[in-house]
């Protein structure tokens, strides 16, 4: 099933799409579902309304506005990694992200107003989001804990993440996390999303593509990894890495303008879309 959050008489809505059309099922947000352990394709047979909203002109939201935690991976596409000029880890490279920099798809994705930036970076990615949490997780184990899965574009501000040898600040921005449109479910995709086709492309071109096949870590490994120091919650999501191709290894660099459109694709998922602006001064 595919799960889309959405504004409705100026509160979060959640409802089930199917094409362009989307039924209603309440206002209990997904991240309340999850932490209560409910079966997300059981709940939304049992609670289904008959009311009907079109896709078209819908203000949509995250398919979670504020997970407990937002967990993304650095450097988990080999090519990735030697375009960036970094020797491969033999560990995820992790960092967090924070909800205040969530956007939607088709939301503005915001170009920080900072005069020591030439701009703004994109990062095609699949995000995982937790169903059942746990600690220590078994790699064998892992795919039972996920509840689905969703797109992110990991808007980067490359002057402020290389700053310090941190990275926070510039994958925090708000208004640079792009992510969803749906969650789907993890019944509707090859288990642990393996062997699906990852697109991003700027103002129509191609300017990612690779295959989910060449993670570094895969799915299972990164939420047995985490888990080993970090207990994963339900609602939690973990940002799975983005393959070469980014604007900042180019030469000349291709950062993202006011204007331009960002459109990330991964085959069983969706489009992500948002177009840029300027952050207003």
């Amino acid at each position: 099933m595919r799960f889309i959050s959405f504004e409705k008489n100026g509160k979060p809505t959640l409802g089930v799409r199917q094409g362009e059309q989307v039924r209603v099922l309440g206002e209990e947000t997904l991240e309340s579902l999850l932490a209560r352990g409910v079966n997300l394709c059981e709940y939304a047979q049992a609670n289904a309304s008959d009311e009907t909203v079109s896709m078209q002109g819908l203000r949509l939201l995250p398919p979670l506005q504020r997970p407990p935690k937002i967990l993304c991976v650095g450097l988990n596409f080999a090519d990735h990694t030697k375009e960036s000029n970094f020797e491969q880890p033999k560990y995820p490279t992790l960092f967090l992200r924070v909800s205040t920099s969530l956007i939607a798809h088709e939301a503005p994705m915001v170009r920080p107003a900072v005069s020591d930036s030439e701009g703004l970076d994109y990062e095609g990615e699949i995000a995982v989001v937790i169903g059942k949490g746990g600690r220590h997780i078994a790699e064998k184990d892992a795919l039972d804990h996920i509840a689905g899965y969703s797109l992110f574009n990991d808007g980067s501000v490359r002057e402020y993440q290389f700053k310090t040898p941190q990275w926070t600040v510039g994958k925090n921005f708000d208004g640079t996390g792009a992510f969803g449109p749906d969650l789907v479910t993890a019944d509707e995709l090859p288990a642990g999303a393996k062997g699906l086709l990852l697109e991003t492309r700027l103002n129509g071109e191609v300017v990612q593509s690779a295959s989910t096949d060449e993670m570094v870590f895969d799915v299972a490994s990164l939420i047995s990894i985490i888990s080993e120091a970090i207990t994963l919650e339900p609602g939690d999501v973990i940002v799975s890495g983005t393959p070469s191709g980014i604007g900042w290894a180019r030469n000349p660099k291709l950062l993202m303008k006011a204007g331009d459109v960002c459109e990330v694709t991964v085959e069983k998922l969706g489009t992500l879309r948002n177009v840029i602006v300027d952050e207003a001064k």
